[in-house]
C-alpha cells in the first residue's frame, strides 16, 4: 500500500494537497489511541492477569472456544477488530503454552468471531468507522446495532457449533492453564485500567447521545484520544510509542491515498459501469465488497465503493450492506481484513504456528456462504 500510495504521488496521479485530504483523521486518530492502550496493556504485563481472569472457569478447549467466540467476539464491537486481534493472539498463546494442538483452533475462532462482532458497531472495525464518518450517519450507534444485533448473535452461535464440530476431539480435553508473571509495572497497569474504564464512559456516553438525538457530538477520534491521555503519563511512553503497531497506521494512511487517486482517475466507475452490474442493489452491494475485498482487503474496497453509494443518495441499509458484505470478507480469507494479517503476524512474531492460506479458506468459505445469507436475510 506505501509503494501504490508513493507511486501515484511520483507519478502525479494525485497532488500532495489531495492526498493530505484524504487521509481520514478520525479513522487514523482512533486507531493510534487504541492501539497505544493495549500496547500498554502488554508491555505492562496486565494481559497475562486479563488472561488468567478471563479463562479461570475455561476447564476445557470447548470452554475456552465459548469465551473466545462470545466475550472476545463482541469486544470487538467496542475496541474494533484490529485491537481484539493485536490483544487476543497473545492471550490465546499464552492459554496454549501447555497445549500445542489447541492454538490453530482458538486463533481460527478468534479471526472468525472478531469478524463477524465487528459487524454490529460503527467502531467495530475501520470500514465500518469509514462508512459511518463518511455517510454522514446521524445515530450511526443505533444505525448499525438496530438491523444487525440479531443477525450477528446468530452467526456467532453458528461460529461456535461450526468450530466445535471440526475440532471437537482437540476442544473436549482438559486444559492446564499458565500461572501469569508479576506484573512489572503496577504504575502502567493502574494506567491501563483508567484509560479503559474513560472508554467505557466515552463510548456509553456516545451511545446515549446516539440513541437520544442529542445535539452533542462527540467523534469517535476524540474518544480514543482522550481514554489514551493517562499513557502518555507512564514513564514508559516511549517505549510503548516505538513498539506502537506503525505498520497497520501506515497500510491505512497509504490506503486513503491510493484509493483517492483511483477514484479520482475514474478507473473503478469506468471499469464497473462497463459490466452494466445493477451495483446499487443491496445482494449485488454484497456479493460484490466480499470478493472484491479479496483483492484490494476491505478498507480500500469500501474506500472506493462508498463514494459511489453516497452519490446514488442510497438509504442507509445499502451503505450496512456495504459494511456487512466487506466485513464478512474477512472470514472467506486472510487477505480478506488486516484483523487475519495481525493475528498472523502476532502468532509469528512470538514464534508460534496459526494457519495457511488454504486452510482458512477451507473452513472459512462455506462459514462466510452461511454468515452472509443470514445477514442478507436481515438486511432484504
Amino acid at each position: 500500500m506505501a509503494v501504490g500510495a508513493i507511486a501515484v504521488l511520483l507519478f502525479q496521479q494525485i497532488t500532495p494537497v489531495q492526498a493530505l485530504k484524504a487521509i481520514e483523521p478520525d479513522v487514523m486518530l482512533y486507531l493510534f489511541g487504541v492501539f497505544l492502550i493495549s500496547q500498554a496493556a502488554e508491555t505492562s504485563g496486565y494481559l497475562e492477569h486479563l488472561t488468567d481472569r478471563l479463562f479461570f472457569h475455561a476447564q476445557t478447549g470447548k470452554r475456552a472456544l465459548l469465551i473466545i467466540i462470545f466475550v472476545l467476539g463482541l469486544s470487538a464491537a467496542l475496541l474494533m477488530n484490529d485491537t481484539i486481534a493485536i490483544i487476543g493472539t497473545p492471550i490465546i498463546l499464552q492459554l496454549c503454552k501447555s497445549h500445542k494442538e489447541l492454538t490453530k483452533p482458538l486463533l481460527f475462532a478468534l479471526a472468525f468471531a472478531i469478524t463477524i462482532g465487528s459487524t454490529v458497531s460503527p467502531i467495530g472495525n475501520p470500514q465500518n468507522l469509514l462508512i459511518a464518518v463518511k455517510g454522514e450517519m446521524a445515530s450511526p450507534f443505533l444505525d448499525f446495532f438496530k438491523p444487525l444485533a440479531i443477525p450477528t448473535m446468530i452467526n456467532l452461535v453458528i461460529t461456535y457449533l461450526f468450530i466445535n464440530v471440526i475440532y471437537r476431539r482437540v476442544l473436549n480435553k482438559p486444559i492446564e492453564k499458565p500461572i501469569p508473571k508479576p506484573i512489572n509495572n503496577y504504575r502502567t497497569v493502574m494506567l491501563v485500567k483508567i484509560s479503559l474504564a474513560i472508554m467505557l464512559i466515552l463510548l456509553v456516553t456516545k451511545i446515549i447521545t446516539d440513541f437520544s438525538h442529542s445535539p452533542f457530538h462527540l467523534n469517535f477520534s476524540y474518544i480514543a484520544l482522550i481514554s489514551a491521555v493517562p499513557i502518555l503519563f507512564s514513564n514508559q511512553r516511549w517505549t510503548l510509542i516505538k513498539q506502537l503497531d506503525w505498520g497497520t497506521l501506515l497500510f491505512f494512511a497509504s490506503t486513503f491515498v491510493l484509493m483517492q487517486s483511483v477514484w479520482n482517475s475514474g478507473f473503478f466507475q469506468s471499469n464497473i459501469n462497463s459490466f452494466h452490474i445493477p451495483v446499487t442493489q443491496i445482494s449485488v452491494i454484497l456479493a460484490l465488497s466480499i470478493v472484491l475485498s479479496q483483492f484490494i482487503s476491505n478498507v480500500p474496497l469500501v474506500a472506493l465503493y462508498l463514494p459511489l453509494l453516497i452519490h446514488h443518495h442510497l438509504p442507509e441499509s445499502h451503505l450496512l450492506a456495504l459494511a456487512v458484505g466487506s466485513t464478512i470478507a474477512g472470514n472467506l480469507s486472510i487477505l480478506g481484513a488486516a484483523s487475519n494479517v495481525i493475528i498472523i503476524q502476532n502468532a509469528e512474531k512470538r514464534k508460534a504456528k496459526s494457519f495457511g492460506f488454504l486452510e482458512f479458506i477451507k473452513l472459512g468459505a462455506p462459514l462466510t456462504i452461511i454468515n452472509i445469507m443470514v445477514y442478507a436475510y436481515f438486511l432484504y
